[in-house]
């Protein structure tokens, strides 16, 4: 199949890595700045307690069957941040934004989130890719939170890594098949040839890993009886600029950003699910409404 080197080669962009991380890191340490410029990831990261991911979870799991019964499958939740206040407080929560502060400085904004729920046996998987393939931005200057919603091993279909790809920035890729199952669309073949062997980056619930938007990345089927929940968040840093409308579901989580170039949603009033098609006119019902509830005001 035809190899491609760029996704958007009709844009302008810097397409290399960029070491990150500041001067003094307050809540990351030197050695986790050190891991993720050299390997492209570092994990694990404690952020929420166990009771307060048992909410999230719950949280999710009441989330999830709206979700469905309007229409979209479980890996296609992306930027609800703007319309749920559940999602909106998780992806702002301060203790969140303090590591992304140490990697990309004082002003943080959340470009995207997206839920990847593997459910039992669903038989998907998330091919070799690197996030900045799939993304009109420039320069390459975004890291990815990703949050265990659930427990997360190899055996229910953990995100693995490929150490160093970063390194080498934009790799070749070809349009995934359709027997891949694969819930993205770009494939990169032998991934090993980039970088060293694969890394699992096994979580307990409640913590995230971080990697960077070059590196080599993928997960497997879900082949367990246990659900493999995660939200991947999405963090750069005020020079990076969008293509193509990418600018248009970020938050400015923290600092300033003068240019007005990113967005800045607010906290949503209510729990809002999109309904799906409605691309003219997006048209939202609250969970409580689905439910047969009054959503307060």
């Amino acid at each position: 199949m035809t190899q491609r080197i760029n996704a958007f080669p009709e844009l302008e962009r810097d397409l290399r890595f960029f070491p990150l991380g500041v001067d003094q890191p307050r809540h990351l340490s030197a050695e986790q700045i050190q891991q993720y410029n050299e390997r492209g990831y570092v994990f694990p990261i404690d952020i929420f307690s166990p009771s307060e991911i048992e909410q999230i979870r719950s949280y999710f799991d009441e989330l999830l069957p709206k979700a469905l019964e309007a229409g979209w499958n479980s890996y296609e939740l992306t930027n609800w941040h703007k319309h749920c206040q559940g999602v909106w407080d998780i992806v702002t929560d301060s203790r969140i934004i303090d590591v992304m502060e140490d990697m990309l400085g004082e002003t943080v904004i959340l470009r995207h989130s997206h839920f990847f729920a593997k459910l039992p046996g669903d038989g998907m998987r998330v091919s070799w890719h690197q996030d900045a393939s799939y993304w009109p931005l420039t320069p390459s200057k975004v890291v990815s939170a990703w949050l265990a919603i659930d427990d997360v091993d190899l055996g229910n279909g953990a995100m693995q890594v490929i150490p160093g790809s970063h390194l080498k920035a934009q790799v070749e890729f070809r349009d995934s098949t359709t027997g891949e199952r694969n819930v993205l669309n770009q494939t990169v073949e032998n991934p090993e040839a980039h970088g060293d062997p694969p890394v699992a980056l096994e979580l307990q619930a409640g913590q995230i890993s971080l990697h960077s938007d070059w590196v080599l990345h993928g997960s497997e089927p879900n082949e367990s009886n246990r659900r493999r929940c995660g939200l991947a968040m999405r963090y750069l840093s005020r020079d990076v600029r969008a293509y193509n409308g990418w600018n248009d579901n970020s938050i400015v989580c923290r600092g300033q950003e003068p240019t007005g170039h990113w967005a800045n949603h607010p906290r949503p009033s209510g729990e809002l699910i999109p309904i799906k098609d409605a691309i003219e006119d997006p048209t939202s019902v609250s969970m409580e409404q689905r439910s047969g509830e009054t959503e307060s005001d």
